[in-house]
Order: C-alpha cells, then sequence, then structure tokens
C-alpha cells in the first residue's frame, strides 16, 4: 500500500506539521471508532504531508464495548453482554505494541440510562484503569471525550426518564456524556492527563447548525456520527499535529481524494 500512496504524492510543498514522537499509534473505542471515519481522515492527512513518516496506525475499535465493564439486561437481543474493554486490552496491548494510544469511550458507558451514581463511578474507574495499564506498558495515553448523543433524529424511539428501557434510549442522555467529557477534561488538571475535547466542539456545532436548520444532526441514529461528524471527531488530533483537511475530510493535497481512498481501501 505504501508504494501506491508515495506515488499519489506527486505535488508537494506542505508546511511541516509537528508530530508525536512515537510511531506504533493505537486506536481504542467502540463501534464510533471501530468505524473508522475519523481514523482514516487522520491517517490520510499524515500521509498526505508527511509521506516519509514512520507512523504506523492501529484501528481497534470494537463495537457496542465499554471501558466501563457495564452492560443493560437483554443487549443484543439477550445474545450477548457489551464487550468489556479490559477483557482484550492486556492482549491489545501485547500484540499492538503500541507506544501512543488514543481512547475514545462514553458513549455507552451509561447505558443510554440517566445519571446515576453506579455507572459514573463505573465509568471513573474504568477510565482510571485505563490509563494506569496503558502507562504502565511504556506507552503514553491520550483520552477523547465521547461524541454527542442527539435525541433528534430518533424523537419516536427516546424516552422520559421514567419510561427508559432497552428499546428507548433516554432523551436526556447526551446530560450523561456531558458530565462524563467534562470529568475527562478535569482530570487534565487533577492527574495531568492529555485530553483532547470532541464533545464540546460537536455540541457547539449542532447548536450553530440548528440556528438555520433545526432538525440538523451529525447521526442519523442518535449515536453514530456520519461522514460531516467524523471529520468534526478527526479536528482534535488534526489540529494537534498540524495536519491540513478540506471540511469534507479529504487532506488538503493535490491528490488529497485518492490518498484517503486508499487509506479506506487499506
Amino acid at each position: 500500500m505504501r508504494p501506491l500512496l508515495l506515488s499519489l504524492l506527486l505535488v508537494t510543498g506542505l508546511s511541516a506539521a509537528e508530530l508525536p514522537k512515537e510511531q506504533r499509534i493505537l486506536f481504542l473505542g467502540d463501534s464510533i471508532t471501530q468505524g473508522g471515519g475519523y481514523i482514516e481522515i487522520i491517517e490520510a492527512a499524515l500521509v498526505a504531508q508527511h509521506p516519509d513518516s514512520d507512523k504506523i496506525i492501529i484501528p481497534l475499535g470494537l463495537s457496542s464495548e465499554t471501558v466501563s465493564g457495564l452492560s443493560e439486561e437483554g443487549h443484543a437481543g439477550g445474545k450477548f453482554p457489551r464487550p468489556d474493554l479490559h477483557e482484550r486490552l492486556d492482549r491489545a496491548l501485547e500484540k499492538a505494541k503500541p507506544q501512543l494510544v488514543f481512547a475514545c469511550y462514553g458513549m455507552n458507558d451509561g447505558i443510554y440510562l440517566p445519571l446515576g451514581a453506579e455507572r459514573t463511578k463505573a465509568f471513573q474507574n474504568g477510565m482510571k484503569k485505563l490509563h494506569d495499564k496503558v502507562t504502565a506498558a511504556g506507552a503514553r495515553i491520550i483520552h477523547l471525550t465521547p461524541p454527542v448523543f442527539d435525541p433528534v433524529p430518533i424523537a419516536q424511539k427516546v424516552a422520559p426518564a421514567d419510561k427508559v428501557d432497552g428499546s428507548h434510549p433516554y432523551k436526556g442522555y447526551n446530560e450523561v456524556l456531558d458530565f462524563y467529557a467534562e470529568w475527562l477534561l478535569d482530570m487534565r488538571d487533577e492527574a495531568k492527563w492529555t485530553v483532547y475535547d470532541i464533545h464540546g466542539p460537536m455540541n457547539a456545532a449542532i447548536a450553530e447548525k440548528r440556528k438555520t436548520d433545526p432538525q440538523f444532526t451529525f447521526s442519523k441514529d442518535g449515536v453514530h456520527p456520519g461522514p460531516e461528524g467524523h471529520v468534526l471527531m478527526a479536528r482534535a488530533v488534526l489540529d494537534a499535529w498540524g495536519l491540513k483537511v478540506k471540511a469534507d475530510g479529504t487532506p488538503d493535497h493535490p491528490n488529497g481524494a485518492a490518498i484517503l481512498a486508499v487509506i479506506k481501501k487499506k
């Protein structure tokens, strides 16, 4: 794949970016990370601006996963509980041997219920356990705040707090994610964690868009962002690394569309 990518980089001249020193970069998360849109945008921009970079992007998101270890009754029609990151984390670190880990959790961790002390504690403990284990493995970790939950496109499905069940998530669930995101951001000062904010910019963008389009959404199912949402998710890392993309996520390069297509195929 690399020779093809290099052949696409016929026109250069983009400004140098400050990249992390680490070579092996692992992305952990739930189905939003497994979908991989924001990771593809980041990697394509990295290749476009730094064709000689030795960075290796390793996407290991897993659908339905939590960092809290929690699962609702009857998940997946009762076939299996939500996967717990900590069941596979040791294997992932051993096999991927990352030097830098990005972790994006929270969406599933509140189990689509109102804010609750036990669920919040499980999320916080799970995050601390993840942070400590990655650090103990000799890698650096960057936490990403969770994307938004949007009740607008699924208004017929969401329910008030007293009527929530396995088929009807809490309509105010984004308030739970607000709380999780704020806690993660607080850990910057409290524990000196590195945290990039996705949640806040997505909330702000939705609010701005709805001034002219009340039905605007990043996610048709209320959970999984579409392409526009993944571009916004990628921004936190792109900005930190000095990488440039167009509004649609295509690398800012004459062959950007072809580079992104190759990364998606990979």
